[in-house]
């Protein structure tokens, strides 16, 4: 028997394959009252607005192994995202594209051509970059930088671009045409009845037990005959978490602290299903749920995001203290194989894995 602590895209996708292919017995646990890790969504029962209790999650890949994958337990609707940045007063399109430029900067952009001169123009030189201050400054220049990056960098993780590894920033996309979708994947979209349905169809096998409301820690104390027979462990939880009696400190992660407000007889509250507010605000965007697979509802809900250090965990920081941690916390890991443990998700890894990465990350371990 196999046991897998966390719910999630990781936990679901090894479990499935376990019960599927090698035709193993499975109990998948989960502290939370529910399935689907930080996917968990759910219709809200005063507007009847699909929403994500964890913020908003797409899904975009261009490998079609994963969305050949992900098609086998929900069906999928196509869905291209789009991001606006309320700036100066109006809402500007993200990812920088042309458009971007000329609203933001004064310019008159038409060409593919001159957006790349302008790219050129402004980009910084570094001769090495060594944080993300500098990743973002090389890829849209100094004054993009400040009114669309800088602020709202620093409310995401309580610390400056510069203070951060390239790596955080290195994911900024860039279009040099009038592009303004967010992702520029072949695979865009949404599922159809929402990611606990999927995630259900996953784990909807007769060699899977899933237990909700459990931690480890509940698991032994209230199940001592599924203990017995366990012979791997697959951990998806924070590494640190696992090692807590180790002696080593705490890695840092950023929580997110939600809001959720509900406007009655109101169509909708801002122009687009994500706006970010990276200036002014406390909060680093709002999210409002029923643009996604425009949903309808004589009403509208919006949730405020503002990232906090405490809390549950959703993203590590990626600093030098952190990363040269993380790699004593991986020793241990390493170590811990021989009595079957493995470590396994973003949480585990202490690495941001879009969805599609943490669904080929699992399917990669499992191979």
């Amino acid at each position: 028997m196999y046991l897998i602590v966390g719910c999630g895209l990781s936990g679901a996708t090894i479990a499935e394959r376990i019960a599927n292919v090698l035709n193993e017995k499975v109990i998948i646990i989960d502290k939370r009252p529910h399935i689907g890790g930080n996917c968990y969504d759910y219709i809200e029962r005063n507007t009847n607005i699909r929403i994500n209790k964890y913020g908003a999650h797409l899904f975009h890949t261009n490998n079609k192994k994963i969305w050949d994958y992900v098609n086998k337990f929900s069906e999928w609707e196509r869905w291209e995202h789009k991001v606006l940045s309320k700036v100066d007063g109006k809402f500007v399109s993200i990812p920088v594209n042309i458009t971007t430029v000329n609203e933001l900067c004064g310019e008159n952009l038409q060409t593919t051509e001159e957006m790349n001169q302008w790219l050129e123009k402004n980009q910084i030189k570094y001769d090495k970059i060594e944080n993300s201050e500098q990743m973002a400054k090389s890829r849209i220049g100094e004054k993009l930088y400040e009114k669309l990056v800088k602020n709202y960098t620093f409310k995401q993780w309580n610390k400056y671009p510069e203070e951060l590894n390239p790596s955080v920033l290195a994911r900024i996309p860039i279009r040099n045409d009038f592009d303004t979708r967010y992702f520029s994947d072949k695979y865009q979209a949404l599922p159809k009845n929402g990611y606990t349905t999927f995630i259900k169809n996953m784990i909807t096998h007769d060699n899977i037990i899933p237990l909700v409301n459990t931690s480890y820690e509940d698991l032994k104390q209230n199940y001592p005959s599924y203990m017995k027979d366990i012979k791997c462990t697959i951990f998806t939880g924070p590494i640190d978490e696992y090692f807590k009696d180790s002696g080593l400190d705490k890695l840092e992660y950023r929580s997110i602290n939600f809001g959720k407000y509900i406007y009655r007889n109101m169509n909708f509250y801002q122009p687009n299903s994500v706006v970010n507010y990276p200036n002014e605000e406390s909060f680093t965007r709002i999210v409002e749920y029923k643009h996604f697979l425009n949903q309808e509802s004589p009403h509208t809900i919006i949730v405020t995001e503002k990232t906090k250090d405490e809390g549950e965990p959703y993203y590590p920081v990626p600093n030098k203290r952190n990363l040269e941690l993380y790699e004593k916390y991986k020793e241990l890991a390493k170590m811990e194989e021989k009595n079957g443990v493995y470590f396994l998700g973003r949480l585990a890894n202490y690495k941001y894995f879009n969805m599609d990465a943490a669904i080929e990350n699992a399917l990669n371990f499992f191979d």
